[in-house]
This record gives structure tokens, C-alpha cells and sequence, in this order.
């Protein structure tokens, strides 16, 4: 059966195995340092929120008024209207979160 690695050499596909090892080996050290800072960042927003209900509050409105607004643009979506319904209510905060 051909594969790929037919036309090499022992020693080139040695060279071709280690670089693959090596460049999961970094990937997987990537995805952990994200898991990691993520982690951290989850703890500190939970920090955040713990010590400020009513940013904890004003968080949760926005977020039930964003998933209003979606909801609404997909019935509308549904109803056959292919026009936007406008941007995210997070975007009026956050200019780069909303929608181009």
C-alpha cells in the first residue's frame, strides 16, 4: 500500500517522525498553558463577580437581553427575513464585539 512515506529514506522518515513528535509535543504544551490561563481568568472573574453583585447583576441583564435579541433574529429568520436585526447588545459596550 502507498502511503506517504514510500519514498523516503530510514532516516528521513525519522527526521519527519521526530519533527511530528516534537510539534505535538509543543501544541499540547500550548493547549495547557491555555487551559491554564483560562482557569485563571475563570477564577478571577468569579472573584470579581463575588465581591460586586451588581456587576453580577448588570452582567446577567446583558446577557438575557443578548439572548432576546437573538432569539428575535432567528424568528424573524425563520418568519424569512434575511435582513440583520441590528448588532449585539454587547457590542454597544464592547465596539469590537459586534457583528460587521
Amino acid at each position: 500500500m502507498y502511503n506517504e512515506y514510500d519514498g523516503l529514506s530510514f532516516e528521513e522518515q525519522l527526521q519527519l517522525s521526530e519533527s511530528q513528535i516534537i510539534r505535538r509535543h509543543r501544541q499540547q504544551m500550548l493547549l495547557r498553558r491555555n487551559a491554564q490561563m483560562l482557569q485563571q481568568e475563570l477564577e478571577f472573574e468569579d472573584e470579581l463577580l463575588a465581591d460586586n453583585p451588581e456587576l453580577a447583576q448588570a452582567i446577567h441583564s446583558l446577557n438575557m437581553q443578548e439572548i432576546q435579541a437573538q432569539q428575535q433574529g432567528l424568528f424573524g429568520v425563520m418568519q424569512g427575513d434575511s435582513i440583520p436585526k441590528g448588532q449585539s447588545v454587547w457590542s454597544k459596550f464592547f465596539p469590537g464585539l459586534g457583528r460587521s
